[in-house]
């Protein structure tokens, strides 16, 4: 289908499109063309555009990510095909981050699939296509990752995550960052920071935040971040919306 730059939801439908080609391709599955649907939604409750709770959030994982002695990014299928380009930007600006393939609907070609995709995009090496260790008490493949990457890491960034292995990677002492656009999420909820906004947008920042910093803290990661704070204000922003489109719709003279 030909779209014209002019429609009102261009943008969209182009990501819309994308995601269908992935998944024809094997890339991601259906189920996560429904996790998208779900992200969007939000996304027009947040007013499609980073709040300032957000970006404070995005220069905060900048600083954590350069500062952790082994931080890792944990890519599904959904991310891959979102934003593989992204990804590979924010490991252009640190080259001590690793990036790993974790899928929750995992087999080995689909594992290859989206080690491609990173690998297209410039990002190398990808580890996890074939796992190595395994996360206790997860019953999911999520459990399954690479005793170099994910099993080792002291901080993993994890967008479009599940809420299980949130939990599960805080349980062993990691540290996590979630990209998820749901603040009432469980992954969003358990999160040591907690980035609500959309994927690219995120990482985009993350990336420029990452290209000026100069040299890590000493000690590791010793910021705190205010993970109630931010999901608050990301739920006040929903909030802020409602009511401005409410009393816009509204009939003159009605509250």
């Amino acid at each position: 289908m030909r779209l014209s730059p002019r429609h009102p939801r261009y943008a969209s439908l182009r990501v819309r499109g994308a995601l269908a080609r992935a998944q024809s391709a094997g890339l991601v599955v259906a189920e996560g063309l429904i996790a998208h649907g779900r992200g969007e939604a939000f996304d027009y409750l947040l007013g499609e555009r980073t709040s300032a709770s957000a970006r404070r959030a995005e220069r905060a994982a900048a600083v954590w990510l350069h500062a952790a002695r082994r931080p890792v990014i944990s890519v599904n299928g959904n991310v891959a095909a979102l934003a593989a380009r992204e990804i590979a930007r924010v490991v252009r600006a640190d080259p001590h981050i690793r990036v790993e393939v974790n899928l929750f609907h995992r087999t080995l070609a689909r594992a290859r699939r989206v080690a491609r995709a990173l690998e297209s995009a410039g990002v190398a090496p990808v580890l996890g296509v074939r796992p190595t260790a395994r996360i206790a008490g997860l019953p999911s493949d999520r459990a399954r990752v690479d005793r170099d990457g994910i099993y080792a890491a002291d901080l993993c960034l994890i967008p479009l995550e599940d809420g299980d292995r949130a939990e599960a990677l805080r349980a062993r002492g990691q540290k996590v960052i979630s990209i998820d656009l749901n603040p009432l999420s469980r992954t969003s909820r358990v999160a040591d920071l907690p980035i609500v906004d959309e994927l690219r947008r995120a990482l985009t920042h993350i990336a420029e935040d990452l290209e000026r910093v100069r040299s890590p803290p000493a000690g590791g990661i010793r910021d705190r971040f205010d993970a109630r704070g931010a999901r608050a204000e990301a739920l006040r922003t929903i909030g802020r919306t409602l009511t401005r489109e409410a009393r816009r719709r509204s009939p003159r003279g009605r509250t």
